[in-house]
């Protein structure tokens, strides 16, 4: 499997804390059968200024103590990137990373608030699109808007975002409106990625083999092998 959403950097984000917890978590995802990771701190101005430059240089310096300490997991750098006006700048100012390039098109990992879909979301994506830059939209199963209207995730859809679905939400780990959530965007098969947006070793754990054994259960090894592998290795670019 390749996780395409991690928080595992240690002190940049709401994710690990130190290096000691980084390595445990890649420990654990190799355990559980990731042989690749992104790193995707939040990109979130005024909360996480984290930037292209700091992020890669922190994925380097990971993957340099994974390899000290003998975890074999490949890092990949990534962000993921709030949907406001400041980001909107800073991709415009190449200060934003990409997780990869697929048929000529930027992937670009994207957060809504968990809350509600912002007023200009459209014209926000329109705006990527038109940058040549197609949006792989985080977890949308846990937005309160798109769990109480299933419909509010269609018009980003036709215009050509990606989805990418969190594996506790798939097994339930996220609640049940979540859930229905994410299978039914799987019964419609509008997913294409499936990832862990890991954060820690205790509330948010590494672990994507139950919903990938949940996955090539009830919608087949094909499908499961699409979200967890196929598709994610295209996007940052492992033959």
């Amino acid at each position: 499997m390749i996780d395409l959403h991690t928080h595992v950097l240690p002190g940049v984000d709401d994710g690990a804390e130190d290096l000691l917890v980084s390595l445990a978590m890649a420990r654990a995802s190799v355990a559980d059968g990731v042989e690749a990771i992104a790193v995707t701190p939040h990109v979130h101005p005024g909360r996480y200024d984290n930037t292209r430059v700091m992020i890669e240089r922190h994925a380097r310096a990971y993957q340099a103590a994974l390899e000290l300490h003998g975890i074999p997991l490949k890092v990949f750098s990534g962000g993921e990137v709030r949907l406001c006006y400041e980001t909107l700048q800073m991709i415009e100012m190449g200060q934003v990373p990409f997780l990869g390039r697929v048929n000529g098109a930027d992937i670009l990992l994207l957060e809504f608030p968990h809350q509600h879909i912002p007023v200009g979301s459209e014209q926000y994506i329109n705006k990527l699109l038109g940058m040549n830059i197609r949006p792989l939209i985080a977890h949308p199963e846990r937005n309160k808007t798109i769990m109480s209207d299933y419909t509010r995730i269609r018009p980003f859809v036709d215009a050509g975002c990606w989805l990418q679905l969190t594996g506790g939400s798939i097994v339930g780990d996220f609640g049940a409106p979540a859930q229905r959530t994410a299978l039914r965007l799987l019964d419609d098969d509008l997913a294409h990625v499936v990832a862990s947006d890991a954060h820690n070793m205790t509330h948010r754990p590494p672990g994507l083999g139950r919903a990938r054994d949940f996955v090539a259960s009830h919608y087949g090894d094909d499908a499961a092998r699409f979200l967890f592998h196929d598709m994610p290795a295209r996007i940052v670019g492992i033959p």
